[in-house]
């Protein structure tokens, strides 16, 4: 094996929801498959991707900008649609990182949130590994199909149902989709991040709870997005082409603890 060659994303297309916030994993890991070599569609329901887009080089630069909201069958479909025209009619990758959480004691948790959290992390992936699928199975060469899940696919976690059952369905969904599909010569994989450093944690990280999982961690720290980086690369590449159903922990060690 030629291994650079074999990590080289070189001329291929990816898709990547849930990257609108510079400071989130998915961002990381866009510009990560786009350094690889890849070109990146961005999809997201915020306007706000056309800057992200922008300021990234945009078009020139390989980074192109589609909004959508995934949780509506007729802009997600188009959106993808418009995603792999841009990208030049093949899609290689995708990656589904869109996601939500909410927190709150499962007693009084809100139905509202139940379902746009399960809407949003379960249902829309399904819905666009759909569509990834359906070009990836005609075109040479077949595709990844890399999904998001969580420490909450292993194990339920306090205060965030919703989460935690979302994140359980996208690990069984991972390996359904790749007993269906590998044959096909697509690749589907999940990459499961421990507890990671953004914005969305912020006000988690140094409470009492934050300090104990810490205390876990054998790394001794929280993740940051650069650490998805190395993974997502190698599940988007040739590198991982015997490599499907697979739930990778990316965690500092915290679930061998």
């Amino acid at each position: 094996m030629d291994v650079a060659k074999a990590f080289s994303l070189a001329d291929k297309s990816a898709i990547v929801t849930g990257a609108a916030k510079t400071t989130g994993l998915c961002y990381g890991m866009a510009t990560a498959l786009h350094d690889a070599g890849a070109k990146v569609a961005l999809v997201d329901i915020s306007d706000g991707i056309f800057g992200l887009a922008g300021s990234l080089g945009g078009e020139a630069n390989g980074y192109y900008a589609v909004k959508a909201n995934l949780c509506d069958k007729e802009s997600r479909e188009a959106g993808f649609a418009k995603a792999v025209e841009v990208l030049g009619g093949r899609l290689d990758i995708l990656l589904n990182g869109a996601g939500l959480q909410h927190r709150c004691d499962a007693i009084d948790f809100p139905a509202d949130k139940w379902d746009v959290i399960i809407d949003v992390n379960l249902s829309a992936m399904f819905y666009m590994c759909q569509l990834a699928a359906r070009v990836m199975k005609n075109q040479p060469g077949g595709g990844k199909i890399i999904n998001i899940a969580s420490m909450t696919s292993f194990m339920g976690s306090r205060r965030i149902p919703a989460y935690a059952a979302s994140k359980g369905g996208v690990m069984q969904l991972t390996k359904a989709l790749s007993n269906e599909w590998c044959a096909f010569g697509i690749n589907v994989n999940a990459i499961a991040p421990g507890y990671m450093d953004t914005e969305l944690t912020a006000n988690m990280i140094h409470t009492e709870q934050g300090k104990q999982h810490t205390a876990r961690i054998p790394a001794g720290r929280w993740g940051k997005p650069e650490d998805l980086q190395g993974s997502v690369v190698f599940l988007a590449s040739s590198a991982s082409d015997y490599v499907s159903g697979a739930i990778l922990p990316v965690d500092g060690g915290y679930l061998g603890m």
